[in-house]
């Protein structure tokens, strides 16, 4: 993958974000919370996760290794919408330092364990989507079991609506 397909990857991944968070947002607070017995227990839960992760691997691509989770609570979609978007800007300055060449060596970092790890960038940065869009399907049949209509965030649709201007 070059800088350019991973910029258009991440494009898709704040879009769909963006979306799931639209659909989020018709919940009402205390189905947004409900505890629904999934990994992560509630939408809430589950968007706070996934917060959590991307911060911890643009820690990592900075160089640092978290052993633990990001402290912040993000009791509301709003300022869950806030999180995502500063996450968004941080990660795009990094990219924009990146090279195609940096993009394929290696980079080391510890993971939340501990363990010593060792990646080529784009497949650590490649796995952040994946995650997200992991995540994003759980929401997903969350909103179905709260009765609320989810978004479609196929990459599919990200791409159609993006030939169209949308």
């Amino acid at each position: 993958m070059t800088k350019h397909d991973v910029a258009l990857l991440y494009e898709y991944h704040r879009w769909a974000n963006g979306r799931t968070l639209d659909a989020v947002e018709r919940l009402d607070p205390a189905a947004f919370m409900k505890n629904l017995g999934n990994s992560f227990a509630s939408v809430h839960a589950t968007l706070v996760h996934m917060a959590g992760a991307e911060w911890i691997w643009l820690r990592r691509w900075h160089g640092d290794s978290p052993s633990r989770p990001p402290v912040g609570e993000y009791p509301t979609v709003a300022s869950l919408r806030e999180r995502f978007h500063a996450l968004d800007r941080d990660r795009e300055a990094f990219l924009a330092g990146v090279s195609d060449e940096r993009l394929q060596q290696p980079f080391e970092y510890r993971d939340l364990a501990g363990n010593a790890m060792r990646l080529p960038l784009v497949q650590s940065m490649q796995h952040v989507v994946n995650h997200g869009t992991y995540h994003r399907g759980q929401v997903t049949t969350m909103l179905r079991q709260l009765g609320a209509t989810p978004a479609s965030t196929d990459m599919s649709r990200f791409y159609l609506d993006r030939a169209a201007g949308r």
